[in-house]
């Protein structure tokens, strides 16, 4: 099973999919250099020197019969490119989130929209008190059906949590409402 993890420049998608690997993760970081001077917006990812200009890519074992394979997307935009590749064959995405940078997400909650694909907002938490979920909610214009959680994606067991949360909404999306009482014929 394929999931992919897109957001803006910076914001920890590299980091979440190292943070739930069971095996050492293939990741695509290079040294930043100067071709991307005037072309990377670097606002708020100060310090940042390197980034992916492929994918990263992890894998999980659930259980003997299946293996969740985790997948990060570059988040450039000169790089996006390779993001409708990556979503092929994908069940559903995490869409991580700068809660300083909300802007840097819509691209990426656009495009899955229009490609019709199943995600989940997680927010990653640079401060030490978390931002409120409603304010990030309206911020983003997101759905009241998307899920939308905060996550350190540093942490194997909050990065965990997400990715819980995103395969129990593809199975919410799959299980047809239940009938009710008194209604029909």
């Amino acid at each position: 099973m394929k999931i992919v993890v897109v957001g803006g420049f910076g914001v920890g998608k590299t980091t979440m999919v190292r943070a739930v690997s069971e095996i050492q993760p293939l990741d695509t970081e290079a040294v930043m250099t100067n071709a991307g001077v005037g072309v990377d917006d670097l606002s708020g990812v100060t310090g940042k020197s390197t980034t992916t200009v492929a994918f990263d890519f992890g894998r999980i074992s659930l259980g003997a019969e299946y293996v969740l394979y985790v997948f990060g997307a570059p988040g450039q935009e000169r790089f996006w490119f390779l993001w409708d590749r990556l979503f092929t064959g994908t069940l559903g995405a995490v869409v991580l989130v700068d809660p300083r940078r909300i802007s840097d997400s819509w691209y990426a909650i656009d495009r899955l929209e229009y490609q019709g694909t199943p995600f989940v907002v997680a927010c990653n938490s640079f401060e030490p008190i978390p931002p409120a979920l409603d304010e990030i909610r309206d911020a983003l214009d997101l759905d009241p059906q998307v899920p939308l959680f905060t996550t350190d994606a540093r942490s194997r067991e909050s990065s965990k949590q997400v990715l819980i949360g995103l395969v129990e909404h593809l199975i919410e999306r799959q299980t047809p409402p239940a009938p009710v009482a008194g209604a029909g014929s």
